[in-house]
């Protein structure tokens, strides 16, 4: 019977395998073709029905029940509040280029970023934004418009820019001490949450200075602006949502605000109608439906994986590895509980479902193998940020597509401190033969 559940287990994983071969194969395919714009060629939310279908044959169960099982993942608390917050981020990007709220911004900001800083500037900008929200997905929605107008203005290839402002919304929802993932990891780890912040940040800012040390490196916006006359009173709207979303009020009630306080800025002072409101804020959804559609299909492939055990089997499998390199110290087994967070992550694209998830079996590894709490804590943050800067098809990535019109498959492989930030909790963990509890508690 066993034997029955671990085959099961294993093909859980093949929807989702399918999935990733179709979404990302068909774009590497185009490309080497040479067609224009090859990874929106076949969109997400539609490469993945085929994975669905296939999820749901491999249920085995009455189709009525599979179906079950597909809205309830669909449906999800965690999938249903992303996509809320991507329809009100695009209804308030919408209203803010209509009432010339994001232009005002944009020349704000390049007032105040030197010319050829662009880059690293809005890295840093997004990383102190996000580590004082303690949430990418907002800190994305709040500054994406203003990043794209950044684009218009500077020549600068807007890819590279979702690349920095994902970088740096990811470094403060690793490393906020108010972020969900924070909460998350010390709460399974009956960790402080200073005590994880300070063990993080010997891997998370070191990523960051490299990162803006690359973005520097890199820097492409050389392009002449052109000065045009600043309306500073038209930034009133942006900077009071920032101050707000900043001071910790509910992503959902600054978005809401941002829309109204955009609209009466735009009245005041440019001229808008407020008849075109509500076309506008139906635009703004409009452009997010593509994402909503795929969160809400994810959702659905990662109940049907939890269901079969799929996530129980990567479980077990890299526990017992672990167990196996036990005489090497406990790296390993730091090693696994990262492996862990990291797998789990990219099989639910939510970094907080996967350190719940895997939040538990982690302890229990840790207190075995004498490894304090708060590295634990920390290890799990920083392994399921890492792997939700890797896939396109998580709620970041797909919100800066939307907003900036690339692939998803474009704001991952730009992002250069997810990939940096995996290097350095490499080096971390190597960094000592064995860490012990009684020493780092």
């Amino acid at each position: 019977m066993d034997q029955l559940n671990s085959r099961k287990a294993t093909l859980s994983l093949l929807p989702f395998l399918l999935f990733i071969a179709l979404f990302l194969g068909s774009g590497i395919v185009l490309q080497v073709q040479g067609v224009d714009h090859p990874f929106q060629q076949l969109p997400g939310q539609v490469a993945i029905i085929p994975a669905l279908i296939l999820a749901i044959l491999l249920h085995r169960k009455p189709l009525k029940e599979s179906i079950a099982i597909l809205v309830k993942g669909a449906g999800n608390d965690n999938i249903i509040t992303m996509c809320m917050i991507f329809l009100l981020a695009g209804a308030f990007s919408s209203v803010a280029e209509a009432t010339g709220g994001v232009e005002a911004v944009v020349n704000a900001g390049l007032q105040i970023i030197p010319a050829g800083y662009i880059l690293p500037g809005l890295f840093v900008i997004a990383a102190l934004i996000s580590l004082a929200m303690g949430t990418s997905v907002g800190t994305i929605g709040a500054l994406a418009p203003v990043a794209v107008g950044f684009a218009d203005q500077t020549g600068t290839d807007p890819t590279f820019l979702a690349g920095a402002l994902f970088g740096g919304a990811m470094f403060g929802d690793n490393l906020s001490i108010i972020s969900d993932t924070t909460i998350a990891a010390t709460r399974t780890q009956g960790v402080e949450m200073r005590d994880k912040f300070r063990e993080n940040i010997k891997v998370a800012l070191p990523a960051a200075i490299i990162s803006v040390i690359v973005f520097l490196l890199i820097a492409t916006d050389s392009a002449p602006v052109e000065s045009q006359q600043m309306q500073w009173l038209a930034t009133i709207p942006y900077i009071a949502i920032l101050v707000l979303a900043v001071g910790g009020m509910n992503v959902f009630l600054v978005l809401i605000l941002g829309i109204i306080l955009a609209a009466l800025q735009g009245v005041l002072l440019t001229g808008y109608e407020l008849s075109s409101l509500g076309g506008d804020i139906s635009a703004g959804f409009a452009s997010m439906f593509g994402i909503f559609i795929l969160a809400m299909f994810v959702g659905s492939l990662a109940e049907f994986i939890k269901q079969q055990g799929g996530l129980q089997w990567i479980a077990g499998k890299i526990n017992r590895m672990a167990e196996k390199a036990s005489r090497t110290g406990n790296r390993a087994q730091q090693l696994a509980i990262g492996a862990l967070a990291f797998i789990t992550d990219i099989c639910v694209a939510n970094n907080v479902v996967a350190i719940v998830v895997t939040g538990e079996i982690s302890r229990s590894i840790a207190k075995k193998h004498n490894i304090s709490p708060k590295r634990t804590a920390s290890l799990l943050d920083i392994f399921a940020c890492s792997a939700q800067s890797f896939i396109p098809y998580g709620n970041q990535a797909l919100l800066l597509s939307a907003t900036f019109a690339i692939s998803p498959w474009e704001a991952v492989t730009h992002n250069y401190y997810g990939l940096i930030l995996f290097v350095c909790a490499f080096i971390f963990i190597g960094y000592r033969k064995r860490q012990h509890s009684s020493h780092l508690s």
